[in-house]
């Protein structure tokens, strides 16, 4: 007999289709959206400081709540799709998550107190570290919301979920 849960999953396969919501998947690269505008100010910061009291205001959303609170023509949609993301894509998809959240916190943190010092390059240094490490968990989110499952081993997963 099939399961419920995947009957709906094929469900909101078929429903998807035609959107910018991955059918195998069932998840949206717009909520990268919601991390690429932190970005944008993190790398702002190196050269205009005053960007890191914009950065300090971003808050981390779920993804539910990204797509509750925007204008995306789906959103409905992939809020309730949401429920039926297959755990092979949601469990790594929202390791990474979890991962960009403590990297903005703790990057941010860092070039606070770089921002404290005199030394030369310091800030654009750690600007630029934060920078790098953000974009490389966006790219892992994004190859995940595109269905590849072997976007994180073990040890990886380990490093980002670490404090």
């Amino acid at each position: 007999m099939t399961s419920p849960k995947f009957t709906y999953t094929r469900t909101f396969r078929r429903l998807v289709g035609g959107t910018n919501i991955n059918e195998q998947t069932l998840l949206a690269t717009d909520y990268l959206n919601h991390f690429n505008e932190v970005v944008m100010l993190i790398e702002m910061i190196a050269d205009m400081p005053e960007c890191l009291e914009d950065a300090k205001a971003w808050a981390p959303k779920t993804y539910q709540d990204h797509f509750r609170d925007s204008n995306f023509s789906d959103r409905e949609l992939a809020v309730q799709a949401y429920e039926h993301v297959p755990e092979q894509y949601r469990v790594p998809f929202e390791q990474v998550v979890a991962g960009l959240n403590r990297v903005v916190a703790t990057g941010l943190q860092k070039i606070e107190q770089a921002l404290e010092t005199t030394e030369d390059g310091r800030i654009r240094d750690t600007v630029t570290t934060v920078s790098r490490e953000l974009h490389g968990l966006i790219d892992k989110a994004g190859a995940i919301i595109h269905g590849d499952q072997t976007v994180l081993d073990q040890v990886h997963i380990d490093d980002i979920m670490k404090d």
